[in-house]
């Protein structure tokens, strides 16, 4: 059995950016690692690395994206605050996608670290399974439970009236504060 030999992490560094930038949807670090026959946490470091120089790479529940602020110069956003249990945190993800809009982070108000912020990058019912598995999995916590399931998001969708009907089905659901 012959042994693959490991990219060194220069040439791994401009791989996972030059991937990340052609990509359409999250890579995972772990499909990073398979590819460069180097560890996930080694990716991790990696993309730490980059971050401090400066590229825009965020992590989400699905993988790694590359923020290119040309992909989104088109799309509304607006921030909105909710408030639920855990138990409805799936039903408010499907009120939100339904709508052709993405989330794009949730924020929290913490009382001795202030805001804390998550890029989770739901778009539709899949990654919204997705994400509530990865929770329960990991056996991690909403951000939201740290407030008492007061929470915020920021939103967007290529038109307005997408992000408010979004909203409106969130308010009649007793979600949206």
């Amino acid at each position: 059995m012959k042994t693959e030999k490991k990219m060194s992490s220069a040439n791994r560094q401009q791989l996972i950016i030059t991937k990340l930038k052609e990509a359409k949807k999250p890579i995972s670090g772990s499909d990073f690692a398979k590819e460069t026959n180097v560890s996930r946490q080694v990716i991790v470091q990696d993309v730490s690395i980059l971050k401090a120089k400066n590229e825009p790479i965020i992590a989400t529940s699905q993988g790694y994206l590359y923020l290119n602020d040309d992909k989104n110069d088109s799309l509304e956003q607006k921030v909105i605050a909710c408030k639920h249990g855990d138990e409805q945190t799936l039903d408010e993800l499907y009120l939100i996608v339904d709508h052709g809009v993405t989330i794009k982070d949730v924020k929290v108000e913490h009382a001795v670290y202030g805001d804390l912020t998550a890029s989770i990058r739901v778009s539709n019912r899949r990654e919204a399974d997705q994400f509530v598995e990865k929770i329960h999995t990991a056996g991690a916590s909403y951000l939201s439970s740290l407030t008492d399931g007061v929470h915020l998001h920021t939103i967007e969708a290529d038109a307005t009236d997408k992000i408010e009907a979004a909203c409106a089905d969130l308010k009649k659901a007793g979600i949206l504060i």
